[in-house]
């Protein structure tokens, strides 16, 4: 059966002035038809092909016309849709509404205008700040907008009120794509491939600066929805991290959207949805964020750091928290740096162990979960005070350090050797810091073997010891170890002018009055940080420093 149907037929009859046609030979032609039809665009979609086109158009049906020798089918391209109408007494037939046009009204028509030929016209935009009223700018009430997206209205005492207008934000088809493929990345496949490739193009791309606001509203909205998804907060820092990585972004105005959610991410008391997640992991990732917001940022908003502080060390030392929020805030706290650990921790640091310690012994707190959140804050304490242990101690390497040279030694008694008589006597002040006198021997290799005293040579207390026998030692260790920091000239000038050793010693003297005036002694700071974490803060000290305390 044909797919033409007899009624087409006798239609097309009708149309070329047949109006009896019988059924039976409508029938019989509606096949041959199909056929026709089939052929001819069969060959139309050929000359497609040919054509590298994917599209089958009028252009292609006339090729294949011609190729069958049937004169093609002659009119006019229109821009307009074709108006199709529906046959009276048929549900499924429709034919074009073409009206027939007279050549006669054609000829009779007046001609249309011709087009005007392409020219650059100059006018006027404003003169003396005051714009023409000519056509081709345009009306000054196109134009003139509410001032800084505001409108006056008045309240209820008719006083005027500043009412902010919502302003439209035009974003691009491609940016909205965008935005959309990111976000569903974000919630759906946070652990893909081309998720890490969508983190570097956040990083990189230049034009993703109107994306930022959309960015910052979809991150804080989704942080308050997902508190129980621990790879979603995940994946949503890190396009955080990312955005804030991106050279090309001005993000400043929105760092007040962004801080909550991280902040959010790090005392937060409960994260994650099982108690066995590794919640600890995003809190320390959202520590190095804060910091680094706070270096970058710092000097842009002078009280970021303050608010941040204050807003941690409330968390830290609010007794009613969970341990995990104290763990968040020790954390953001030490990430801070060594100095805001000198500052705030530390002086909290005995206080707070005092009700730490119970947390973590097992007569005392039976349940386990508690029992492994407290030595997780205690091991944020214990990394935190160690690293400004660390830090102070780099500060000044040189306070507890080894001594260069060994000291003398011999089988005899000490050695004594008259000091100067010029020398400045040591200060109350800095007999107080030193440590109580020992007994240790006279390094002769020192500036007093180069400096012979003015009173005479060097005695010993020892009956029948040689005092050229010691100066021929002396010189020969001083020759052997510091050869290549004393000469002949310099030995002479200090000899000469004897204040070489004065100088010395009030520079060495100054140093240790300096470091002795800092906040917090390393030693006493480490004292104090062995009390209360016993040999684990030996960790935190070099193994050339170490042996003053083993």
């Amino acid at each position: 059966m044909s797919i033409v149907p007899k009624e087409t037929i006798e239609v097309i009859a009708q149309s070329i002035g047949i109006p009896n046609l019988s059924p039976d030979v409508a029938l019989a032609l509606a096949p041959d038809v199909e056929y026709r039809l089939r052929e001819i665009i069969q060959e139309a979609i050929k000359c497609m092909r040919h054509s590298k086109r994917t599209v089958l158009t009028t252009d292609d049906m006339d090729s294949a016309l011609n190729l069958r020798n049937i004169e093609p089918i002659y009119g006019f391209a229109s821009g307009d849709p074709l108006k199709f109408k529906r046959a009276i007494g048929h549900k499924d037939l429709f034919y074009l509404d073409d009206r027939e046009v007279d050549f006669k009204e054609v000829i009779d028509a007046p001609l249309p205008k011709a087009p005007l030929d392409t020219a650059v016209v100059t006018h006027w935009l404003a003169i003396e700040g005051v714009q023409p009223a000519i056509p081709e700018n345009p009306p000054i009430e196109a134009i003139v907008a509410p001032q800084d997206g505001k409108k006056m209205d008045h309240g209820k005492d008719d006083l005027p009120v500043d009412l902010k207008l919502p302003i439209k934000h035009v974003l691009s088809r491609e940016l909205q794509l965008y935005f959309d493929k990111i976000g569903e990345l974000i919630l759906l496949r946070p652990e893909t491939a081309l998720f890490k490739e969508a983190l570097l193009s956040l990083a990189k791309d230049s034009g993703l600066h109107p994306l930022v606001p959309y960015f910052s509203y979809f991150i804080a909205d989704e942080v308050s929805r997902n508190l129980s998804n621990l790879s979603i907060l995940f994946a949503l820092m890190r396009v955080l991290k990312s955005l804030l990585s991106n050279p090309h972004i001005h993000i400043e105005p929105y760092l007040h959207q962004m801080m909550p959610s991280i902040i959010t991410c790090l005392v937060a008391k409960r994260v994650g949805e099982q108690v066995s997640d590794n919640h600890w992991a995003i809190r320390d990732f959202a520590a190095k964020l804060v910091a680094s917001i706070c270096r970058r940022y710092g000097h842009v908003y002078h009280n970021l750091q303050s608010r941040l502080t204050k807003t941690l060390i409330h968390a830290f030392l609010d007794p009613s928290k969970a341990l995990t929020q104290h763990y968040g805030a020790i954390r953001g706290l030490s990430a801070l740096g060594p100095s805001v650990v000198r500052l705030l921790i530390l002086p909290n640091l005995e206080t707070y162990m005092q009700l730490l310690e119970p947390e973590m012994q097992l007569e005392k707190q039976k349940n386990e979960l508690k029992r492994k959140e407290a030595c997780r804050v205690y091991g944020s304490l214990l990394l935190a005070a160690g690293s400004c242990l660390y830090d102070r101690l780099r500060l000044f390497p040189g306070l507890l350090s080894p001594p260069d040279r060994q000291p003398w030694k011999t089988n005899k008694k000490i050695a004594l050797t008259h000091l100067p008589k010029n020398k400045r006597k040591a200060s109350s002040t800095l007999n107080s810091h030193q440590p109580p006198t020992k007994k240790l021997a006279v390094d002769p290799t020192g500036a007093n073997s180069q400096f012979p005293s003015t009173d005479g040579p060097a005695t010993s207390s020892s009956s029948g010891s040689n005092p050229n026998h010691h100066h021929s030692h002396n010189s020969s260790n001083n020759n052997s170890s510091n050869a290549g920091n004393t000469t002949n000239t310099n030995t002479n000038i200090n000899n000469a002018t004897g204040g070489g050793v004065h100088a010395q010693r009030v520079s060495g003297s100054a140093v240790l009055r300096q470091a002795w005036k800092e906040d917090m002694d390393a030693g006493h700071l480490l004292s104090s940080l062995h009390s209360l974490f016993g040999e684990g803060i030996f960790s935190f000290i070099q193994p050339a420093e170490m042996h003053c305390f083993i």
